[in-house]
């Protein structure tokens, strides 16, 4: 794809209390890629230079997990608790800032009962972190986090947690544009970090291994990927890096099964293609998996200009930075891109998730049908590619963009006429091992 980026999650509008989802970003496609699209005359869907074993047990755990294709398994389809402990006002966190219900466990049981194995719990800390040197985090805030893992934990899922919107668009105290040209700020933030995560791990520390964490969020300088990352010489990047080594190294110091639980790395701004400025920590117990995020086309996933998906849509998605105006972003892209975190971590034994991927209600029976056909050939891909994938989820049952509802966050009962259905489609396509089910045909179903 020619460095699209792989990105959703902050923006300047989070703040706002009616704001639909984590993400809207309108600049997430390379303004320089020309790339025709949907070349319909070659329709071979498969990738055939990749391993993809079929005797793994479905019920693998994390705790066993050891290869690439384990861990997909033991993960599974996933959820993301969007839109809950992430959302912020004014600068501090809290559950319902964003008009979400509390989480109960009823939420959990039905996610888990939808065929769901994996819940990402994103949440943001500010607003509950006192001064330095210590950085305390408020005990109740900490307390809730906690009671929602155990919400998973009881419902038999993985569950991911990590610091979110702290980073966003560097307007907070996670903010790597100023890190990466102001030593003293570099060093203070590395010093927080450290606090931060040594609490959250020493809280955590005698959880199970189906507990993992995720070091950060989407963190970018506002540019998206698009900044002065690309020429500032590497500083927000080496920047970057001391940020993921200071999490791992305070994960693993806190002792306990922190020891040897898996922690998620993201790429800068979870973008793929920028996954070559990644640094993977040193890690003593060699337990990682790099995270990306997933929606591309945008105009199409996230603000719904477009109605329709794939070979046989008739209103697909248009490169809004060519003259040409090539439709772009369908199946011919989608393989390349997923392919390259197979070629880069997959193959090599290294593990790596989609963190988030979407796309919004249509309520449309026509344009749901290629909504559905955009999850089952996506989330197919990306099982293919060694991955899992984590669907994000912000709570709004309603159509159109930055729409994403799935199960209500307070009871679990579906958002929508179409909630089940999606759900269905993404979980057929992430553990299904039949030899017949396969990339081609997803393809040549979709009529």
């Amino acid at each position: 794809m020619g460095g699209a980026l792989m990105s959703c999650g902050d923006d300047d509008k989070k703040d706002e209390p009616d704001n639909n989802h984590e993400n809207s970003n309108n600049n997430q496609e390379n303004p320089n890629n020309n790339q025709q699209n949907n070349n319909q005359e070659n329709n071979n869907q498969e990738n055939n230079n990749q391993e993809n074993p079929q005797n793994i047990p479905a019920n693998i755990t994390l705790a066993d997990a050891k290869t690439p294709y384990e861990v997909r398994t033991a993960m599974g389809m996933g959820w993301n608790l969007g839109n809950q402990f992430d959302a912020h006002v004014n600068g501090k966190s809290a559950e319902d800032a964003w008009n979400q219900p509390l989480a109960t466990q009823a939420t959990f049981d039905k996610v888990a009962a939808a065929g769901i194995k994996t819940v990402r719990i994103p949440v943001t800390w500010m607003g509950h972190i006192g001064d330095a040197p210590d950085y305390k985090i408020e005990d109740a805030w900490l307390d809730r986090v906690a009671e929602v893992v155990g919400y998973a934990e009881k419902a038999g899922l993985n569950a991911i947690v990590n610091i979110h919107h702290d980073g966003a668009n560097s307007e907070h105290w996670l903010n790597i544009k100023e890190c990466a040209t102001n030593s003293t700020k570099q060093k203070e933030t590395v010093a927080e970090i450290a606090a931060l995560w040594k609490q959250i791990a020493e809280k955590f520390k005698d959880k199970g291994q189906f507990l993992i964490f995720e070091g950060f969020n989407e963190i970018h300088d506002g540019g998206w990927g698009w900044g002065a990352n690309r020429n500032d010489g590497g500083k927000q990047y080496n920047a970057y890096n001391e940020w993921l080594q200071t999490f791992v190294d305070a994960v693993r110091s806190s002792g306990g099964n922190n020891e040897t639980r898996w922690l998620g790395i993201p790429s800068y701004c979870t973008n793929i293609d920028l996954c070559e400025k990644l640094v993977l920590p040193t890690d003593p117990a060699n337990k990682m998996m790099v995270a990306v995020h997933f929606y591309e086309p945008s105009i199409y996933t996230l603000e719904a200009k477009y109605t329709t998906w794939g070979h046989t849509g008739t209103n697909n998605a248009r490169n809004p930075y060519s003259g040409n105006n090539e439709i772009y972003w369908q199946e011919d892209m989608v393989r390349p891109e997923l392919k390259k975190m197979y070629d880069r971590y997959i193959s090599k034994g290294i593990p790596a998730y989609v963190g988030e991927m979407g796309n919004v209600n249509r309520l449309d029976a026509n344009q749901e049908k290629f909504r559905a056909y955009y999850f089952e050939y996506v989330a197919k891909c990306m099982h293919d590619n060694g991955m899992s994938a984590i669907l994000w989820d912000n709570g709004v049952a309603t159509a159109g963009n930055e729409c994403h509802g799935y199960f209500n966050h307070g009871t679990g009962e579906w958002m929508n006429d179409y909630s089940e259905q999606m759900i269905q489609v993404l979980v057929k396509a992430m553990t299904t091992e039949d030899a017949s089910y396969t990339l081609q045909s997803v393809y040549d179903a979709m009529k």
